[in-house]
């Protein structure tokens, strides 16, 4: 695994755990098809990536952990493994693209995951407990998917697990691409550590625990610029628990924590897991 002495813990954590898929590019044929608020319709191409290529990037991580290089204060450097969880997602996508899903199967049945929270519905007419819902702006295009967790870390299934899950009533969740997602559609990973090689190290900044955000439209989305092949799908905000040790680079936590109070507050969106990182006090 490559290591780079300059970097911050954090900073291994963010590269680590990021996932880079195939980037797909649209011709500007076809980009007029797209919402021009979105999309400029002078653009002569837009990168995009298929969500199925996106959920592969979890599917190791799901089952054997990310492992992330962390250095200990004894200039020791050991590999702790994060497995990520679903913690939340909004996927707001173009008429067009609703279009496209409507003859999917649709169930309102949500089998045991009783202390989850699982919506769809088309605009913005319900009023379900953790959203405040306004009349549908543009901007956001329409609802097609919202989901909160709310179980116990211990009672959540890796993020692969619940993907494929909730993939079985939402068969958009393999066939979306990032440009039939508006700006406003994005995810949040819950990582939790789990075992760390050499084993029986008591470092501190083991034992913290990471909520990274994401954004799933091609309108945030970093390609690599020299051959335009990845898309890289990194960490807009972040909050922890358990932060301590040396994890480094405290401004930069201070403002990836800062960025996703704000996006959350704009989108007036209570995340449950946002809320219990920030105001749950740790004690040593």
């Amino acid at each position: 695994m490559m290591c780079y002495e300059n970097e911050s813990n954090l900073d291994r954590f963010l590269r680590c755990t990021t996932p880079v898929v195939p980037s797909l590019s649209l011709p500007k044929t076809q980009i007029k098809n797209l919402n021009r608020l979105w999309y400029p319709s002078e653009s002569e191409s837009v990168d995009y990536f298929r969500l199925s290529d996106f959920w592969d990037c979890f599917d190791e991580w799901s089952a054997y952990g990310a492992g992330v290089p962390i250095l200990s204060e004894t200039g020791e450097t050991l590999v702790q493994y994060y497995v990520p969880y679903l913690s939340a997602i909004q996927i707001f996508t173009s008429h067009s693209a609703l279009i496209t899903l409507r003859d999917e199967t649709e169930s309102g049945d949500s089998g045991s995951e009783t202390c989850s929270e699982e919506w769809r519905w088309e605009g913005w007419s319900s009023s379900e407990e953790g959203v405040d819902h306004q009349e549908p702006l543009d901007r956001l295009g329409y609802s097609y998917l919202q989901y909160f967790e709310r179980c116990t870390p211990y009672s959540r299934v890796p993020l692969m697990d619940k993907i494929k899950g909730l993939g079985e009533r939402h068969a958009g969740l393999w066939s979306l691409r990032s440009v039939d997602l508006s700006p406003a559609s994005w995810m949040a990973v819950a990582w939790y550590p789990i075992y760390h090689i050499p084993m029986n190290r008591s470092i501190k900044d083991l034992s913290t625990c990471f909520l990274t955000y994401h954004t799933l439209s091609s309108s945030f989305q970093d390609v690599e610029k020299e051959k335009r092949e990845r898309i890289s799908v990194g960490a807009f905000g972040m909050a922890t628990y358990k932060t301590q040790g040396r994890l480094c680079d405290n401004d930069r936590l201070l403002s990836l924590l800062s960025v996703a109070d704000s996006w959350l507050k704009q989108l007036r969106v209570h995340h449950h897991d946002f809320t219990y990182f920030t105001t749950t006090p740790y004690h040593l």
